[in-house]
């Protein structure tokens, strides 16, 4: 039985790093390396924090003195080649596999609402092989960044369900009002870093399929 939607669950969307991805060292090793070209220390650990919620631009204004804030366009492109450099760091969060499998053979359907660029969640997907289950997928790029809620209400929209038979699972507290302002459930990953208010915080994926009656 589904003990946390006894009337049926129809979908799932996931933030994507710290919930589908483990991408923390590859952060740390990104804006460590601008942060070393402006001849500045590596981050301390509120500002990695901060960093790993933020869209990339909102982190590099964070970071950087506001006389270098002009240079973030051409930071982005040309000081870190994030595919060679970065990528390789970013491990598939252990168990995400196998509990989206579940989902996929009970017919629930699966979204993304990322922070990220729509380009770095392409490269997420295709460059770690993810299946192709996630529809939609929704970035910072379509200007509806999280804590925002036009992407979550984007999603539900498209599929014509009602808020309350989805799931949210993110790692964040931006991700927990980013649910809470569409009224979705949300679920604490097994990355989230703090305690979170919640209908579950998963130990594990195993543990959140068990929960919602999978397997």
């Amino acid at each position: 039985m589904n003990k946390l939607f006894p009337d049926g669950l129809t979908g799932v969307i996931f933030d994507c790093d710290g919930v589908m991805i483990d991408s923390a060292d590859a952060n740390r090793e990104y804006y460590n390396l601008i942060l070393a070209h402006f001849g500045l220390p590596p981050m301390t650990d509120e500002q990695e924090s901060y960093c790993l919620m933020a869209t990339t631009a909102q982190a590099l204004q964070y970071l950087l003195p506001e006389k270098l804030h002009d240079s973030i366009p051409a930071v982005r492109e040309k000081v870190v080649n994030y595919r060679e450099k970065i990528m390789p760091l970013v491990k598939i969060y252990p168990g995400f596999l196998d509990f989206i499998s579940l989902l996929h053979n009970y017919d629930i359907r699966m979204a993304v609402l990322t922070n990220r660029t729509e380009k770095g969640m392409q490269d997420v997907l295709n460059i770690l092989g993810f299946p192709r289950y996630f529809d939609p997928v929704v970035t910072a790029s379509s200007g509806f960044y999280k804590p925002r809620p036009e992407g979550a209400r984007l999603i539900l929209s498209k599929w014509g369900v009602p808020s309350g038979k989805i799931l949210y699972v993110g790692d964040s507290d931006i991700d927990r009002r980013t649910a809470q302002a569409c009224s979705i459930p949300f679920a604490a990953a097994p990355g989230a870093r703090t305690p979170l208010p919640c209908i579950c915080h998963a130990q594990s994926y195993a543990g959140l399929a068990q929960d919602l009656g999978l397997k």
